[in-house]
């Protein structure tokens, strides 16, 4: 997988009540074919382009997405989370959600800029040169 670089959209997700009806909507409309993903005894699902390369994510508003608002979210990369999470705070954003790891790494910024709109902040991670070398 290729890396994303900093500043640009990474993903798009999309969190609801009814995945299965919205994927099926989304499905039809706009021709994309639906990838499960295992979540917790119930799939999520990557949404594919006709090439088969996953576009854009549909979730259920359950398990850890019980808080996300019910709106397309882009996913922007950027080069340090903490950083451009304080920033946006610092700048009129709102925190709607931070996810940590258990050591406490901050892996993703779920927030809102000054005009309301919901945004996601994902930082680019470097490849293992290891998957390159088989």
């Amino acid at each position: 997988m290729e890396m994303i670089p900093p500043g640009r959209l990474g993903w798009l997700d999309l969190t609801v009540d009814a995945a299965p009806e919205v994927r099926d909507f989304y499905s039809r409309v706009i021709g994309w074919k639906p990838e499960g993903v295992e979540m917790d005894g119930y799939d999520d699902f990557n949404m594919l382009d006709d090439t088969g390369e996953p576009v854009a994510g549909i979730c259920h508003r359950r398990g850890m997405n019980a808080g996300i608002p019910p709106v397309w979210i882009p996913y922007f990369i950027v080069e340090d989370i903490e950083t451009a999470t304080k920033q946006a705070v610092r700048n009129g954003g709102e925190e709607v959600e931070l996810r940590r790891e258990e050591d406490g790494t901050l892996v993703l910024s779920i927030l809102k800029d000054p005009a309301g709109a919901v945004f996601a902040l994902f930082q680019s991670e470097e490849m293992d040169d290891e998957e390159d070398d088989d």
